[in-house]
C-alpha cells in the first residue's frame, strides 16, 4: 500500500534519511522504534511532504506521491497526527474535528464520523464546547487523533502517541489505536519511543538507528530479539 524506496532526507547539509526502504501493507499495524534522533519523524514528515526526500521515491497504492503538497496527500488518504498533538488551542474540540474534515463535502459522512469518534472517545463528547488547550495531554492527545480520522485516512500516522502521557492514557491509546485498525481497517503507522507497547501493537516493526533501517521482522520476534530487547527495551 505504502513504499519507501531509497528515500534520502536532508535538513541543509544534516543526512538525516540514508536510503532507507520500508513497505506498509493494507491493514498493517507496523511500528518504527529506534533512538532519539535517529530518523523516525523524519520519515513520517518525509511520507507527508512536508519534508520533502531529496532521492528516492514514495509510493501510495501504486502512485509515485514523492513529490506531492501535503494537503494533496491528505486527500489522497494519509494522514498524520504529528508529535506534540498540535491540536487548535483556541477552538473548541468540535471545531477541531471539524478542521480535520476540512477536505471533505459529504455531510452525512462527516456526521457519521463525529458520531465515531464521540464513541471512541466519550470524553470528548463531553467537552465538545470546550476550547481545546484547556483539556488535558492525554485528552489532547485523543483530539488529535480524532481528528485525523475526521479526514477519513486510510494510512495513519502517529508520531510520539504515548509523548508525555500518564501510564494509565498510554495503555488506553494503544488499546484504541488498535481498535481503529480492527474496526476501521484502517492502515496505521506508528513512530514510538515506547518499544515494547510499539511492538506489542505491531503485525511487523522496522529498527532504525542514525538515518538507516537496521532490522525489520514481525513485532512478536523483535520483542524476542536480543539486540532489541538490550537496546530499546531495557532487558
Amino acid at each position: 500500500m505504502l513504499k519507501l524506496k531509497n528515500i534520502h532526507t536532508y535538513y541543509g547539509n544534516i543526512h538525516a534519511l540514508k536510503g532507507i526502504d520500508l513497505e506498509v501493507s493494507e491493514g498493517e499495524v507496523i511500528s518504527l522504534i529506534g533512538a532519539n534522533g535517529a530518523g523516525k519523524s523524519t520519515t513520517l514528515m518525509t511520507t507527508c511532504g512536508v519534508v520533502p526526500a531529496k532521492q528516492g521515491r514514495i509510493i501510495f497504492k501504486g502512485q509515485d506521491i514523492t513529490r506531492k503538497s501535503p494537503d494533496a496527500i491528505v486527500k489522497m488518504g494519509i494522514c498524520q497526527v504529528p508529535e506534540g498533538r498540535r491540536i487548535f488551542p483556541y477552538l473548541t474540540v468540535a471545531e477541531n474535528l471539524d478542521m480535520g474534515a476540512f477536505l471533505r463535502n459529504d455531510k452525512e459522512g462527516i456526521k457519521n464520523d463525529f458520531d465515531y469518534v464521540y464513541n471512541l472517545f466519550p470524553i470528548l463528547a463531553d467537552r465538545k464546547n470546550q476550547a481545546g488547550g484547556t483539556l488535558s495531554g492525554g485528552e489532547q492527545q485523543m483530539l488529535a487523533i480524532s481528528r485525523a480520522l475526521m479526514s477519513r485516512p486510510k494510512v495513519l500516522l502517529l508520531d510520539e502517541p504515548s509523548l508525555g502521557l500518564a501510564p494509565i492514557i498510554v495503555k488506553q491509546i494503544f488499546s484504541i489505536i488498535k481498535k481503529i485498525n480492527q474496526e476501521q481497517k484502517t492502515t496505521i503507522f506508528i513512530v514510538e519511543q515506547n518499544a515494547n507497547l510499539a511492538l506489542k501493537a505491531a503485525h511487523r516493526g522496522y529498527v532504525m538507528e542514525n538515518g538507516t533501517i537496521t532490522i525489520t521482522d514481525t513485532g512478536e520476534n523483535l520483542l524476542a530479539n536480543d539486540d532489541v530487547r538490550k537496546a530499546y527495551l531495557g532487558m
